[in-house]
């Protein structure tokens, strides 16, 4: 009697048990559908789609002026100074801070290194002089906002929309307002040749981009970024010295200003207090929609890369098609807005779970 009963409820147990998995499993589905867009490979996939389809609206708007490949090769070029900016960006922004001063130190690294003097002790000597000096004015207002944000205890968002001001200003006294004509040879030579039908500009964007993505995802400083960025405070604890290490992080993108100063001068011959007006919101635009925290703690190069290229996309599809700046930047605005009210929709998901 007993042997039959086990008998007749071990199928039925086995059958129950089956039902139950099933039903789990069937629950699960959405939370991995979930998970997989909040992993990294999910949100650059999703990138790379957007990045596809925006090119079929191009093709398809604009023909082959956009398909051409003297198009793909523009879109490139002016894509690398947004994004030797973005790479020093994204790690100000996994380190929990933000800098509205890139432009602005991007234009007053290039008129100081565009002025007759530089220019000059270049010629006299060789045009590294002039990247040294980029670099150096770049590096000098990073240490500047960094050392406001770490030391003085400044909002970053004050601190660098005070140098925005102060750099632009400079700028113009230096220049006297005037656009400085690039005439050292060799400079422009070494930024603006071409190497295999592509020019030396892309190469120093992707080498900038792995160098990045090496730093923050294989070296203890990375780790520190992200560990600065998620719990300041707990970092801390661990033994991190959170205020040199965002002194750091703000020369880095400081650095990569004048990187970018130097490209863009080679690129247009002249140095400008007026170049990299508006570079900010390109530049924190391409890292958010690339999957980097806002609030910290989590940073992605290959989304900053998939971010820059999306932007300079759809300039590129809205100025083939005649559209406005206007048109361009409502356009680019509720991007952000939509990448931000994403960021914070799947930061509550992570903290209900």
């Amino acid at each position: 009697m007993s042997e039959n009963t086990t008998g007749a409820a071990g199928p039925a147990s086995a059958d129950t048990a089956r039902v139950e998995a099933a039903a789990e499993e069937t629950a699960r589905e959405p939370n991995r559908a979930v998970a997989l867009f909040r992993s990294s490979a999910g949100r650059n996939t999703g990138l790379v789609v957007a990045l596809l389809l925006l090119c079929i609206v191009g093709a398809i708007t604009a023909g082959d002026r956009f398909s051409s490949s003297d198009n793909a090769l523009t879109i490139l070029r002016l894509a690398a100074v947004t994004g030797v900016v973005s790479v020093g960006m994204t790690f100000v922004i996994t380190a929990g801070q933000i800098d509205l001063s890139v432009g602005a130190i991007l234009a007053l690294s290039s008129v100081w290194c565009t002025t007759l003097a530089t220019q000059q002790t270049a010629q006299d000597s060789h045009w590294i002089v002039m990247v040294f000096v980029a670099l150096a004015v770049g590096a000098g207002c990073g240490l500047v906002n960094g050392l406001l944000v770490a030391y003085g205890g400044v909002v970053s968002f004050i601190a660098t929309l005070a140098m925005l001001a102060s750099a632009r200003g400079l700028a113009e006294i230096i220049s006297n307002r005037k656009t400085q004509i690039v005439d050292v040879p060799g400079f422009v030579d070494f930024f603006d040749h071409e190497l295999f039908g592509i020019e030396v500009q892309v190469y120093i964007f992707v080498l900038v981009a792995i160098a990045g993505w090496v730093l923050l995802n294989r070296t203890t400083f990375g780790r520190r970024t992200i560990a600065v960025g998620g719990n300041p405070e707990a970092a801390r604890l661990a033994g991190i010295d959170v205020k040199r290490h965002t002194v750091m992080v703000f020369v880095l993108v400081g650095l990569c200003c004048g990187l970018a100063a130097l490209m863009l001068v080679a690129r247009t011959t002249t140095g400008s207090s007026t170049h990299g007006t508006g570079l900010e919101l390109d530049v924190i635009a391409a890292v958010v929609i690339g999957g980097t925290l806002l609030t910290g703690g989590r940073g992605s190069i290959v989304g900053t890369v998939i971010g820059v290229l999306i932007f300079t996309t759809l300039t590129n599809v809205f100025t083939l098609n005649n559209r406005s700046i206007s048109e361009q930047s409502l356009l680019k605005g509720a991007i952000i807005v939509a990448a931000v009210l994403l960021q914070q929709r799947l930061a509550s998901r992570n903290s209900s779970t």
